[in-house]
């Protein structure tokens, strides 16, 4: 018998980042300035999310997974609604966001660069893909916790896995949501992470500008992928002349078939993002003392920025 002892579980948590920085800026009301007159609450909110997160989960692997394109072309050309609302108007890819915000987003990435946390994110990708490829690319090798307010992400939980979702949406992230697979049974009426993808293009997502099938909501979405398995079972049904599909909803179903054709494109993110192979280590000494001695001075981060060197239990140079 061996002595060797198995490696011990790698824990990954993943951010998330611009749903926790948007969540700080609209939940952090301090909105001191620094010196020069930027305004600092989305960065100090950042920074203190991620030192609750560090002290609660513990992890021995971190990312802030990055959206380098927040409108991919392949989910627009798929579905052209996909995030149009949120488009600055006469636009094709810049968000609406408050000023006061886009100002502290360098801010923020700079600040985790600095400790030493991998911010990665993937050209042509949002930061959704980059957590679904680094999710796949981790099993077996310990638990992921992923750290959303973004409800598209249930797709990933997955109890054999040991994939969970970090909810932040309702308790915010002192008293986030751990969501395994029966909370999505008992809130949803779906059995894993796959079924709530395909309910949730059964449904649609007017957030995100997916239209859904006419007359389907969240509960007959989730009592048509129990009964037939998917949304491929569904439709083959549909196909074959299942006669419990019949009337409006076979109607609604055979009309929405070029909707259904592309909504896997755009709901499943990616598992497959091209993505640096850097370490994704929790850092353990900070990587550029002298920038985030500049980011404190300048804008006024001592508080923030000791409370995450204690999480990370890093020592100032």
């Amino acid at each position: 018998m061996s002595t060797h002892s198995a490696a011990p579980a790698a824990r990954l948590l993943l951010l998330d980042t611009a749903s926790l920085y948007f969540r700080a800026y609209f939940g952090v009301k301090d909105l001191r300035q620094a010196p020069d007159g930027t305004p600092t609450n989305a960065v100090r909110g950042m920074l203190d999310m991620t030192s609750t997160l560090v002290t609660r989960f513990s992890p021995t692997h971190l990312v802030a997974c990055w959206d380098n394109d927040w409108r991919p072309d392949f989910r627009v050309r798929a579905i052209p609604t996909y995030k149009a609302h949120r488009l600055v108007p006469g636009t094709q890819d810049k968000e609406e966001a408050p000023a006061e915000l886009e100002a502290q987003v360098p801010i923020i990435r700079r600040a985790l660069e600095s400790f030493g946390v991998p911010v990665l994110g993937s050209d042509g990708y949002e930061a959704d893909d980059v957590i679904g490829t680094l999710t796949v690319r981790h099993r077996g090798r310990g638990p992921v916790a992923v750290v959303t307010g973004d409800r598209d992400l249930f797709q990933l939980v997955d109890d054999e896995a040991d994939v969970t979702v970090v909810y932040t949406a309702r308790g915010g992230v002192r008293d986030a949501e751990v969501l395994r697979q029966a909370d999505l049974q008992a809130r949803y009426g779906v059995a894993t992470g796959a079924a709530y993808a395909d309910m949730a293009m059964l449904r649609g997502d007017t957030s995100d500008g997916l239209p859904g099938v006419k007359g389907i909501g969240d509960k007959t979405a989730a009592q048509l992928i129990t009964t037939y398995g998917s949304l491929a079972g569904l439709r083959q049904a549909v196909a074959d002349g299942d006669p419990a599909i019949k009337g409006a909803r076979r109607t609604n179903l055979e009309a929405a078939a070029d909707y259904l054709d592309v909504a896997p494109l755009v709901v499943h993110v990616a598992h497959d993002a091209p993505l640096p192979d850097v370490p994704l280590t929790v850092p353990r000494e900070l990587a550029d003392p002298a920038t985030l001695q500049q980011l404190v001075e300048a804008y006024d981060l001592g508080s923030p920025v000791g409370r995450l060197m204690r999480a990370l239990k890093l020592r100032p140079e």
